[in-house]
């Protein structure tokens, strides 16, 4: 059994969570404190953005499973952290773009996480992007970095792969 080593670019992991857990809280509080009551949308960009405050209890784009869709999606949530910290440990040194990505992956389930153990109401979302009767799902900061990251990773990742393939196929 290989001896376990320490993951690499702790600093970018750790300091992109504490950034986007922060803000994403402080963002949701004052969307909370700010934009009563609920539904009511304020614009912010004329009509192409808003910020609308709404409880989401299920998942993105409202997806929900019924009254135990919180503690499902806490479960969920806790088992994607578990799958995405193992692969911020089998992350290399030097690897920056994907610890970025891992980062922003972690840190938007954390603060989805945390509305859901605060809140039986579910998750604060406030962005509202759209033109008229056209809009997209309202979303938070959270959000946004899952998003985001989720990309990145999925990118990354295929890079791995190809780099992976073409010396599988040069040793071949």
């Amino acid at each position: 059994m290989e001896p376990e080593t320490a993951p690499a670019n702790p600093w970018l992991f750790w300091g992109t969570g504490v950034v986007v857990v922060v803000l994403d809280i402080v963002t949701k509080a004052l969307a909370v404190y700010g934009l009563t009551p609920q539904h009511t949308p304020h614009e912010i960009l004329g009509d192409y953005l808003r910020f609308t405050l709404v409880y989401n209890p299920g998942a993105a784009f409202g997806f929900n499973l019924g009254p135990m869709s919180r503690w499902i999606f806490m479960a969920l949530s806790i088992i994607a952290l578990v799958v995405l910290g193992r692969l911020y440990r089998a992350t290399r040194e030097g690897n920056y773009l994907r610890t970025l990505a891992l980062g922003l992956v972690c840190a938007g389930a954390t603060g989805n996480l945390i509305d859901r153990f605060r809140s039986s109401m579910g998750v604060v979302d406030f962005i509202d992007v759209g033109l008229g009767i056209h809009r997209w799902p309202t979303f938070n900061v959270a959000d946004m970095a899952v998003s985001t990251g989720a990309a990145l990773l999925a990118w990354v990742l295929l890079q791995e792969d190809r780099a992976t393939a073409r010396v599988m196929a040069v040793g071949d």
